[in-house]
Parts: C-alpha cells; structure tokens; sequence
C-alpha cells in the first residue's frame, strides 16, 4: 500500500468517526428540543388551566348579586395573582 494510500484510509476511517458524531449530536439534539417541548407543552396547559379557574371565579363574582360579589372578590384576586405570577415566571423560563 502506497502512503497516498494509506493517508488516504486515514482520512476516510477520520471522517467516518466524524460523521458518527454528528449523527450522535444531532441525535441527542432531537431528544432535547423534544424536552423542552415537553415542558413548554406542560406549562402552557397549567396556565390555561389558571386562566379558565381565574375565569371561572370571576364569572360566579358576576353572577352573585350586588350584596354577594365581595365574598368572591378574594377568590378571584387570589386566582388572578396566581396567574400573573405564573404568566411573568413563564415568560423567564422560555427567554432562556
């Protein structure tokens, strides 16, 4: 075997390892954004159910007459905090 030959080889074996590498990279790179999707998925769908409980609260405030609607006035500004709470902890959480 020629050293062209043989330089050749190694090259080719160098570049065979590379490229399964990259493979294992962008592997692991799938696993990860499905992850973060994950998690993104998770905390939407807990805001969302923030939202509808904070909703829920604020439509039986509503509905109770002008003597009643204090007795749910906490439980709407507690839903509500909660939510804004959640929402500003959320927008941290996906800038990174």
């Amino acid at each position: 075997m020629s050293k062209k030959e043989a330089y050749k080889q190694k090259i080719e074996a160098e570049l065979e390892l590379a490229q399964a590498k990259v493979a294992e990279y962008k592997a692991k790179s799938k696993v990860y954004a499905a992850d973060v999707h994950i998690k993104y998925v998770e905390h939407v769908e807990e805001l969302e159910r923030m939202y509808d409980a904070t909703k829920a609260k604020l439509k039986k405030l509503d509905e109770a007459g002008e003597e009643k609607w204090e007795h749910f006035k906490d439980d709407v500004e507690s839903a509500w905090n909660a939510l804004s709470i959640a929402v500003k902890d959320a927008a941290e959480k996906f800038k990174k």
